[in-house]
Formats: C-alpha cells, structure tokens, sequence
C-alpha cells in the first residue's frame, strides 16, 4: 500500500515545532467500524458525514471508485469552516470480485444474490483514503488493498446471514468483525482496512504530512 503524494512542499523548519501540538482528527465518514477500529486504536475523531452522492462514481474500475469516493468526502468535509484547522480523513470501501465493484447491497434480494455469487471464492476489498491537512492546505491520498476468502456456505447460511440484516449497511455485504467473520476463511493483508480503515496506509499518510500517529492519542490512562 502507497500514500500518492499530491501537496505542495511543507515548511520542513515549522514541522518540528508543531510535531507535539494536539491535533484534531475529523473523520468523514457514517460509518460506526471506522470510528470504532479508530478509538480502539487510540484515536478519537470528530465524526462530520459528508453527505456525497456515492452513486456518483459508479462505472470507474473498483479502487479508482473507492478513491474517488473518499477524495469527495473529504473534500466536502474540509470545506466546512469548522474543521479549517483540523485534519480530514475520508474513506469509501468496495469489494472488488472479479474486476466488478460491490459496495452496499440495496436490499436484501441483492445481498443474498450477492452471498450466492461470492461463496467459496475470493475478492479483495479496497479502501480508498484521502486525508486533508487544512492548517497547511495539504493533503495525501492512497488505496489499501486485502484479499478476502470466502467460506462456501450453504443456501440457509446465506438467507440466515441477510436476514441478520448486517450484510445491508456493509461494502461487500459482509463483516470481519461481526456475525460475518465465520464466512471469512482467511484474509491476506491488513485486517483494518476490511473493516473500512487502514490504520497503516492512514499512520503513513500522517507522517508525510510531518504529524507523528502517536501524536493523535487521546488519554489512554483509563
């Protein structure tokens, strides 16, 4: 996974200064795994949804879908003057199977047409991220690719599972760290970004940007 460098040239003789200053995170996102996976992580952001059309993007190839998605929402979020000193991040998550993009189902019809397509077989999940440094206007973007094993289960499993109603609220209609993790056989690469964020793509991004991750913990004391 790679950060794409899009920013012009920092103030390399400020950065020091500034490493130690608390900083504030916004995360652009609805999504409850992504501030979850962030607060466990030490992280505590501010949630601003961004509102964008996802639709928007829909007949470009999965990660550049993803990436677009995320640019979008982060750009939205960082265009509102309360975060003008904040840094944005924004994700947006597709399954990639067979070079088609599946994000949410859009009902349960099509989650369960979905589960029937991709049992017993494998896909990858990619996560676009962009993060906007407002205070130096700023930014780096990146996609985090993990390949996904599907379990082969049965026609009462798959109509179980939808009926949960999880797969509805989920890119790729289903979860590591829920009741679909026992349909996951295995995962090759960064379990986070499965989840919807990428901790290590997102520790990278910040560093390019001169801001330490260990920097954005908040009180671990309790």
């Amino acid at each position: 996974m790679t950060a794409a460098a899009h920013a012009r040239p920092a103030d390399a003789g400020g950065l020091a200064a500034e490493r130690r200053q608390r900083r504030s995170l916004v995360l652009a996102s609805a999504s409850s795994a992504r501030l979850q996976t962030l607060r466990r992580a030490g992280v505590s952001p501010v949630v601003i949804v961004s509102g964008v059309d996802e639709s928007t993007h829909a007949a470009l190839a999965p990660a550049d879908q993803a990436l677009a998605l995320a640019q979008a929402k982060a750009r939205a979020v960082a265009a509102l003057p309360e975060t003008f000193d904040a840094l944005v991040v924004g994700c947006d998550s597709m399954l990639d199977l067979d070079g088609h993009a599946f994000g949410k189902p859009a009902d349960s019809a099509e989650a369960v047409t979905r589960w029937r397509s991709m049992r017993g077989r494998t896909g990858e999940l990619v996560t676009g991220h962009c993060l906007i440094d407002n205070r130096r206007g700023t930014w780096r973007d990146g996609v985090a690719r993990t390949t996904v094993h599907f379990a082969d289960i049965s026609d009462d499993e798959v109509v179980a599972y939808v009926g949960t109603g999880e797969p509805l609220g989920v890119a790729g209609a289903f979860t590591l760290d829920g009741l679909g993790g026992a349909f996951v056989t295995g995962i090759e690469g960064d379990p986070h970004n499965v989840v919807g964020i990428s901790l290590p793509l997102l520790r990278t991004m910040l560093a390019d940007l001169g801001v330490a991750w260990i920097d954005l913990w908040t009180d671990l004391s309790g």
